[in-house]
């Protein structure tokens, strides 16, 4: 039960990242001394996408779900659970 905990701990801290990413924007124009902290997110998540790579918290979290005995999944985060919401199979 702790590894999927950890698991889980891991997806929610990967979805906070990718929200932050896409608007910390917003909160930078509220607050600005935030864009120190936005900009090198946006380039480590940009970089992550048009490079092709693999964020680390991406093994993390599969290594924690098949410890718990899970099924971890192939590919990226993005791919496994916002396209897979975005275009259900069937």
């Amino acid at each position: 039960m702790a590894y999927r905990l950890l698991a889980d701990l891991v997806l929610v801290v990967h979805g906070a990242f990718v929200v932050f990413v896409v608007l910390g924007g917003l909160a930078v124009l509220r607050w600005p001394r935030v864009a120190c902290l936005h900009l090198p997110v946006v380039l480590w998540g940009a970089g992550i996408e048009f490079m092709g790579g693999l964020c680390p918290l991406t093994p993390l979290e599969n290594h924690w779900r098949r410890l718990a005995g899970e099924q971890g999944y192939g590919g990226g985060f993005i791919e496994h659970y916002l396209l897979a919401a975005l275009y259900p199979e069937g």
